[in-house]
């Protein structure tokens, strides 16, 4: 180009070349958001709790694109008009007056690409260069080399995936720990309190714990139907700058688990608002649980019992409790007919004196103004409190005598089922599991194979598993059809963008780039593969499509700059036109690799005892990993796929 003359441009000039800068990235950006937007919409698909967890953040993720990208196309070109200046340099071409327009190191206008002298007027700049181009021209000088290492490093990735266990979603850490041991039912209230006010004395003795509240049986409501025989103990702890040197989560619940060891009682121990939400949803009062389906709940009982005898000291395994369908104990009253006819006494006249002097009933309602009370008669608890008393309860006879009951009926205790479970129409009995991984996916294959070796279910019983692990396949059945869904309408937007099917795949080869590294951050970090996970997978696919884009748009503007000025005329003119492109391409790359960074590295380094901090780390180490293995990739194979890919159009038109 032959410059004539250097000067401030006017308004007219500068809004002209801030629209021209616009027009070449506009429909790139529109797309990019778009898919980022798209990216999210498994999330959307999510039900239960993992829906309510993760919903508010993808409509989060999606406003904010919306209103940034509003902003984008609004209020940026107009603070661009005030702000920048720079100057602008007019040429001659083909008798007709053209202009560069500088500013911020770049150069934008019509028939103009890219100037790498601009570029590398900051300081940054030109050491992000210097490191980048000598990489850029040995990738193009050895690229079948570079694609062997990438396919060996992408090869080499399914080791750390195969290592990765499946859970359902991390422990939400509250603070706080509910530990509910269960007995078998019949325990008296005596034992129970005493048993009970033990185990607060051992959990009060752990220097990291500041209360402890513990409960036996049911509180004063309807809505807690708990037996005596479950015990329910709030644990609060210090803060984490009071524990012990040394000790951790996991630590503390292996050494409080060993402290309260009590002959038939099973330990559990989880977070008090989680284990209420799962009792609401599956019943189960464990992370992990087991339903035993059959016709008899005598014979549910049994082969209950096969698999907890089965799982007890089984590896991961904190305790295991099998539900005792038939073990309650109940006093019987079974009517003598023919006595209570001697006495001119029907059933029914018996069964009424048992429901009312023994267990209440009501008999009128008191009115006091606008308030009404129930009166409910039945006989003083001294005279109802032990069997002997029980046996002198008086019938009335229609002769005005008074025979006690004992005399027409026989009274003795029996067992049988302190609650009656039913689900798809049949009888049910549940197990408790305890567990200490949080490999759930993994332990549930073990343990199907030990009780199928232990426990030998009779013909028509059946096992299914339940608790976290029933909302990890759920999960896992949506992903499988959700997920390569969202990935066709990605394809599909990114042909709409670049009109070619070879790009299309350029860009996406971005996503498995990415995965190597969230795989194997995730394998270094012991993380398991959870919704969480799978959330922050998603979240990279998005700006993975992104990145993509930019990378090749910048490659694609540089090879057609050449081309229009007639300078692509063989191999070495092609790297040329690849190496300018891709040296653009550094310094916004980079800028997006550092602010992804900086945003999500706050939060690996947030204290594992805050709610939430196991969460939000699953889904940030899958991004970070794959940001930087993408971002490296993407530098250095991106290159070596548009050359060969332009190539083979660069020899057709040659010959």
């Amino acid at each position: 180009f032959r410059e004539e003359h250097r000067r401030e441009p006017d308004n007219a000039e500068r809004i002209a070349v801030i629209i021209a800068a616009a027009k070449s990235v506009g429909r790139p950006l529109f797309f990019s958001l778009l898919v980022i937007t798209v990216s999210f919409l498994p999330v959307f698909t999510l039900t239960a709790q993992e829906g309510r967890l993760f919903k508010p953040l993808a409509f989060t993720k999606t406003f904010s694109m919306f209103f940034a990208s509003l902003l984008a196309i609004t209020l940026v070109p107009a603070l661009m008009t005030l702000l920048i200046r720079g100057r602008i340099a007019l040429y001659v071409k083909d008798n007709r007056l053209h202009y560069v327009y500088s500013f911020v190191g770049s150069v934008a206008g019509p028939q103009s690409g890219g100037r790498i002298a601009l570029e590398s007027r900051n300081p940054v700049n030109r050491f992000l260069m210097a490191l980048y181009e000598p990489a850029v021209s040995f990738v193009l000088l050895h690229r079948r080399f570079v694609l062997a290492c990438a396919a060996l490093l992408l090869a080499l990735t399914i080791f750390p995936f195969l290592k990765l266990g499946k859970e359902f979603m991390p422990p939400l850490n509250e603070g706080t720990l509910l530990y509910m041991p269960t007995s078998v039912p019949g325990m008296a209230i005596n034992e129970a309190t005493r048993i009970l006010q033990i185990q607060d004395r051992r959990l009060k003795q752990f220097p990291e714990v500041q209360t402890v509240f513990g409960k036996a049986g049911q509180a004063e409501t309807a809505t807690d139907p708990a037996p005596l025989s479950m015990f329910e103990t709030i644990v609060t702890f210090k803060p984490l700058s009071e524990w012990r040197a040394g000790m951790t989560w996991e630590k503390l619940l292996a050494e409080m688990n060993e402290a309260l060891r009590t002959p038939g009682m099973s330990n559990i121990f989880w977070m008090p608002i989680q284990t209420r939400t799962e009792m609401l949803t599956t019943g189960m009062r464990s992370n992990l649980g087991i339903k035993v389906f059959g016709p008899d709940l005598g014979g549910i009982q049994d082969a209950a019992v096969q698999i907890e005898h089965a799982l007890t000291g089984f590896r991961d395994t904190r305790s295991v409790f099998a539900e005792r369908t038939t073990g309650g104990y109940f006093l019987d009253f079974t009517v003598n007919r023919e006595a209570a006819a001697r006495y001119g006494l029907t059933v029914q006249d018996v069964n009424d004196v048992v429901e009312t002097a023994i267990g209440g009933k009501t008999i009128t309602t008191t009115i006091e103004r606008r308030e009404r009370y129930p009166v409910n008669a039945r006989y003083a608890r001294d005279f109802r409190q032990d069997l002997g008393a029980l046996k002198r309860v008086l019938v009335p006879t229609p002769s005005g005598a008074q025979v006690p009951i004992e005399l027409l009926a026989d009274i003795n205790y029996k067992t049988g089922p302190p609650s009656i479970r039913s689900e798809n129409g049949q009888l049910v009995g549940f197990l408790f599991v305890d567990i200490t991984t949080s490999d759930i996916n993994g332990y549930v294959r073990a343990a199907a194979q030990r009780i199928a070796e232990s426990a030998h279910l009779p013909p028509g019983y059946t096992m299914q598993w339940s608790g976290q692990f029933q909302y990890l396949k759920q999960a896992e059945e949506r992903l499988k059809f959700v997920v390569p869904l969202t990935l066709a309408i990605i394809f599909v937007l990114l042909y709409m963008n670049t009109r070619s099917v070879a790009k299309t795949f350029i860009v996406l080869l971005a996503v498995p780039f990415s995965l190597i590294g969230a795989f194997w951050l995730l394998a270094l970090l012991g993380y398991h593969m959870s919704v969480a996970v799978w959330v922050g997978l998603i979240a990279l696919a998005g700006i993975d499509a992104e990145t993509g884009v930019v990378m090749l748009l910048y490659l694609d503007h540089a090879y057609e700059k050449f081309r229009g000025e007639g300078r692509m005329r063989s191999a070495d003119d092609l790297r040329a036109a690849i190496r300018e492109g891709a040296a653009q391409r550094i310094r916004p790359k980079v800028m997006t690799v550092c602010a992804i960074l900086f945003g999500l590295l706050p939060i690996m380094w947030s204290p594992v005892t805050q709610a939430g901090a196991d969460m939000m780390k699953r889904i940030a180490a899958p991004m970070i990993g794959g940001v930087i293995t993408s971002a490296v990739l993407e530098l250095l194979l991106y290159p070596v796929i548009f050359a060969l890919w332009k190539e083979r159009s660069l020899r057709r038109e040659l010959s």
